[in-house]
């Protein structure tokens, strides 16, 4: 299933001398990528990240996410949704 997970701060997070924990992030970002439950990632222009994922289903997207090391020391947290696909075409065609 393709899932939708767009990133939100959590108010009042302090981002300064976050290097190692931002790596940490990264890293970890790396290897969903690599066990192909992650498939495209972006950063909004005021960088959040969205993540379009590949998971059994939502539930299992959100366990990933919940290993991310930012979600764990509660800076961020994720909404997700499921991505299904459209199906307007069929009001044309026949």
């Amino acid at each position: 299933m393709k899932i939708l997970a767009i990133e939100n701060e959590v108010e009042g997070v302090e981002w300064e001398n976050l290097e190692d924990l931002l790596k940490d992030e990264a890293q970890h970002v790396y290897n969903l990528y690599l066990s192909n439950s992650l498939r495209e990632i972006y950063f909004t222009e005021n960088k959040n990240a969205i993540l379009i994922m590949e998971t059994e289903d939502k539930t299992t997207a959100l366990k990933l996410l919940d290993t991310l090391p930012l979600v764990k020391s509660g800076k961020i947290k994720f909404e997700v949704m499921e991505l299904r696909p459209y199906t307007g075409y069929e009001r044309i065609i026949k």
